[in-house]
């Protein structure tokens, strides 16, 4: 497969509550950005990887990170933008133009599954588009501005996506084109393909590929941490 990584790095991680851009925290001496780049490097070594950063973290951040990010792939940066869709757009303008392929992920997320992944590639190839995610398993409750239920819902068919999501690159085109006319809220990079009408597979994921956003959630990593490095 010939396939290009979106990794998108530029997020600031504002409930986070550290001077320290999320994807650049480190977790038992790695970055979350290079210990997600570990992982994708496993997934599919050989891709062309396309890192999408904030442009005040290029230099303090990124730069002083490019050695050990380029030891394990190598890595072309690009400036995201002040939303998802700005981020992929440019990431995806600095692709080799025979990658047909795309698979994006959040930096922020670096303990994915890499056989769900894989196998999210191969649907990706089969149907246009795929993305790890998990069925939901508690009761889910629409909730008002008051912070009062007004609805239950069935959770039956009801999943929590994740990352990576991959999509064939003439679809990913399509969507993002579309968004330009309806930009909307896209925090779900296949929910570009929602209103073409387009196919989705969806993969089990895992409980361990949690998206790192509180000071809590870099606890629970650095236990995942342990867990893989064999400490």
């Amino acid at each position: 497969m010939n396939v290009a990584i979106l990794l998108l790095a530029a997020g600031r991680g504002l409930r986070m509550e550290t001077e320290t851009p999320k994807a650049f925290l480190s977790v038992r001496g790695r970055t979350l950005l290079s210990r997600s780049l570990v992982r994708l490097e496993k997934l599919a070594p050989g891709a062309q990887v396309v890192v999408a950063v904030h442009p005040e973290d290029r230099s303090r951040y990124m730069d002083p990170l490019r050695p050990e990010l380029d030891a394990v792939m190598a890595t072309t940066v690009v400036e995201g933008g002040a939303t998802r869709l700005d981020s992929m757009r440019s990431a995806l303008a600095a692709c080799d133009p025979d990658r047909d392929l795309i698979l994006i992920h959040d930096a922020a997320r670096p303990f994915f599954p890499v056989e769900a992944a894989r196998d999210a590639m191969r649907r990706a190839m089969e149907v246009g588009a795929a993305l790890v995610a998990l069925p939901a398993t508690d009761t889910v409750k629409r909730v008002d501005q008051d912070l009062k239920v007004t609805e239950t819902l069935e959770r039956t068919g009801l999943w929590l996506a994740q990352t990576p999501q991959v999509i064939r690159r003439s679809l990913l085109e399509k969507g993002l084109e579309n968004a330009l006319a309806d930009p909307g809220t896209f925090t779900d990079d296949v929910s570009l393909l929602e209103p073409l009408g387009g196919a989705v597979a969806v993969v089990r994921g895992s409980n361990q590929n949690i998206k790192i956003t509180t000071r809590e959630d870099l606890a629970l990593a650095e236990l995942l941490a342990d867990l893989e490095d064999g400490r």
